[in-house]
């Protein structure tokens, strides 16, 4: 009796030994198949800019050249994830649906495939993003040159997804944070409202997560950061992908043969500070890196060993009250981007179409485990939003990337809705946007974030 019961408990050690090796946690020797890869953006010829309204003419040359790059994460039987960097102002979701069909025989689905713009406003214009922003049509000459870059970068988009792909090898991942705190809020409250001006006293996340790729051996392959500001240092009429490509550039300089990407946070009403001119965006761009330099020698870093899995989910954030077309015609009348915006409302409404009330949005979540989160966020995504979600949700092991998947507006919160101003209203009229929203937004969004994010990064 005594023989069969001891037997009977080794038996069950054994086994419950067998389940708890099954279930241990993959140490930092795990790797997993990763990609990177880059492409230059930078055109040969003329194409008017994207980001002021008064800056109609084509561009004049280029200071700084814009590339877009990708990280490939997984193996085929896995079904790889990519996400791509681009020096832009904005990629439209249009694109990316077109990207995801182009890809779909890859084994590349929606929920595996994000693009983060880095909102350079000195990048070329592309088709579907801020169509009223110069208030005045576009001559047919100027379309042309639009035109043909918004078809090339499309296929440039594909063509660095593909090399990264292509380029996978072993590789571990890791992240941790840092700080640089060149960004700062730009709601400046006035006597007559909210003024476009440095702001010292209002919310800002100065946070950088760095995610960093090595090969087996240590060596650094790439790295990925992401900053809540917005790349508008300098205004002039050249090319160039401002803070955000200014540090790509500083970051590779100090790690030859590295790629780096560069992500912005919910940066909407944040603004790199000093700011007007080229030199000013390397000097950002070079606080950023030594950070990223400081990180790569002292940081604490998790290692990322777990699967990596990915969701979506559609929703929809309705307008306010909508004109009726007695206040287009008379809207059509006015000067500027308002007017604008009105004869494409009337050019729809005498096709027979209606005026959409509500904005398709699309909110996307990435998790390794339980040791990190990644949000994505459309549009021009206010800070309160990244603040929010990371208070939240687990502390320290979540990440909110703004501008991306799609950039059709502006994104108050509540409070900035409530508020006023241009973030929360006035910004809609260069979008192509027929109101602002009607209040429910940020409740929305935040319902979707809750229903994505898994349960482990609970509070």
């Amino acid at each position: 009796m005594f023989r069969r019961t001891f037997l009977r408990l080794a038996f069950c050690l054994v086994l419950a030994g067998l389940s708890a090796c099954t279930h241990t946690p993959a140490t930092s020797n795990s790797t997993r198949l990763v990609g990177v890869a880059q492409v230059d953006l930078t055109p040969d010829y003329p194409v008017r800019l994207n980001g002021y309204g008064g800056r109609r003419a084509e561009f004049e040359g280029v200071e700084q050249r814009i590339r877009a790059k990708a990280i490939a994460i997984g193996s085929d039987a896995e079904r790889p994830f990519i996400l791509i960097t681009v020096d832009n102002c904005g990629v439209p979701e249009w694109i990316r649906t077109e990207l995801v069909k182009r890809l779909a025989a890859r084994r590349v689905t929606s929920e595996r495939f994000a693009i983060c713009s880095s909102h350079t406003h000195s990048a070329p214009m592309l088709n579907g993003v801020l169509p009223t922003i110069f208030g005045i049509p576009v001559p047919p000459e100027h379309q042309r040159n639009i035109d043909r870059y918004t078809s090339e970068l499309t296929d440039k988009l594909e063509q660095v997804a593909r090399a990264a792909l292509a380029e996978r090898k072993p590789a571990h991942l890791a992240w941790t944070t840092g700080k640089v705190t060149f960004a700062k809020n730009r709601r400046k409250p006035t006597p007559t409202g909210f003024q476009n001006a440095e702001y010292p006293e209002g919310p800002t996340d100065h946070e950088l997560p760095l995610l960093r790729v090595t090969s087996p051996d240590g060596k650094l392959r790439a790295v990925l950061v992401n900053y809540a500001c917005h790349c508008t240092t300098s205004g002039l009429n050249k090319i160039h992908a401002d803070w955000a490509g200014s540090a790509q550039l500083a970051i590779e300089k100090a790690h030859p043969g590295v790629i780096a990407l560069t992500a912005i946070g919910c940066g909407a009403d944040q603004n790199p500070y000093p700011r007007g001119t080229y030199e000013l965006a390397d000097k950002h761009g070079q606080s950023l890196a030594d950070e990223v330099a400081r990180l790569l020698k002292e940081g604490k870093f998790t290692e990322l060993n777990s699967p990596l899995t990915g969701v979506t989910k559609r929703i929809e954030l309705p307008f306010d009250k909508l004109p009726t077309r007695a206040e287009w015609e008379a809207a059509a009348k006015k000067p500027g981007a308002d007017g604008l915006r009105a004869q494409f409302a009337l050019a729809k409404l005498e096709k027979g179409e209606k005026i959409p009330d509500r904005l398709p949005y699309l909110v996307q979540v990435w998790s390794f485990g339980p040791d990190l989160a990644m949000v994505f966020l459309p549009g021009e995504v206010v800070v309160d939003y990244g603040l929010r979600i990371k208070r939240e949700f687990a502390t320290g092991r979540v990440w909110v990337n703004g501008y991306a998947n799609d950039v059709p507006c502006y994104i108050p919160s509540r409070r900035v809705w409530e508020e006023g101003g241009y973030e929360a209203a006035g910004a809609m009229v260069y979008y192509n946007r027929p109101a602002r929203f009607d209040g429910t937004q940020e409740t929305r969004i935040m319902d979707a974030v809750q229903a994505l994010m898994p349960k482990v990064f609970a509070r």
